[in-house]
């Protein structure tokens, strides 16, 4: 089940869709019976992979997942705001890095990885007897997302001997019921991307965790006033990329509510 759902959700992202799309249009144009439909479709991948492109509709993909639920506000050293009451235990959801022996963990981290590990570290020192969950699998071979978020946790500060780590947990519902298993009812400060924040809080609130949403890594782009007339004109690979996440995630969602968790 699990690498059906990796398959098909990997054909429903926007670049391969619209290529996928694009070799069908190519495929029926090549045909003088199916010329006409196999340009339509050429016509609608293009389309496509112009409107994933776009500023404006990858903010509008976006924003809706990431105002959900609001960032832990700045706090002063030693003065956690009172989201965070009762918080034994700060939970980092895994992202990814990369493999490059000699790299320090902290540039090994993807973008998303980096911003969860630098916020729960924020929210550590305001919750001085706290534990660190950092979680990720990896390949034969290779230390896993785990143990990189550990060092770069380390590296940042934090005592080796306040983090857990969770190396087999594959994905978000995994993650969920294995941190349920460790907290047994404590309550956690749970650390992921704003954007994937509402499909992992489903989640967790299935498990049975006692969570205080902490999201982070918000990517909706700001609209200023001087520059929102031109949004509709903007046309970027960071647009695709957010838009990518944006589908991944409405994508998950969907099957994460079809499943019962809300």
């Amino acid at each position: 089940m699990f690498w059906l759902k990796k398959a098909i959700s990997y054909w429903l992202m926007p670049v391969p869709l619209c290529l996928a799309l694009l070799c069908v249009g190519l495929a029926l144009a090549s045909s003088a019976r199916r010329a006409r439909l196999g340009r339509g479709v050429l016509a609608a991948a293009l389309a496509l992979l112009a409107l994933f492109s776009n500023r404006s509709v990858s903010s509008a993909l976006l924003s809706p997942l990431e105002s959900r639920f609001p960032a832990i506000p700045e706090f002063a050293p030693g003065a956690p705001p009172a989201a965070l009451s009762g918080c034994t235990m700060v939970a980092v959801l895994g992202s990814g890095n990369s493999d490059a022996p000699g790299v320090p963990a902290t540039s090994r981290l993807s973008t998303s990885g980096l911003s969860r590990l630098v916020e729960a570290v924020r929210l550590l020192s305001a919750l001085p007897t706290a534990q660190l969950i950092v979680s990720g699998p990896g390949v034969p071979g290779s230390p896993t997302h785990a143990a990189v978020l550990a060092r770069a946790a380390e590296s940042l500060g934090v005592d080796p001997g306040r983090i857990i780590l969770l190396e087999t947990a594959r994905d978000t519902e995994d993650e969920a019921e294995s941190i349920a298993r460790l907290a047994a009812g404590r309550r956690v400060a749970l650390v992921t991307s704003a954007w994937h924040m509402p499909r992992a809080a489903a989640l967790f609130k299935r498990a049975g965790v006692n969570f205080v949403a902490c999201p982070a890594n918000f990517m909706a782009p700001e609209q200023s006033h001087a520059a929102a007339g031109l949004q509709p004109f903007e046309f970027n690979v960071e647009s695709l990329s957010r838009s990518t996440f944006a589908v991944h995630e409405w994508v998950g969602l969907a099957w994460t509510r079809l499943r019962g968790a809300r």
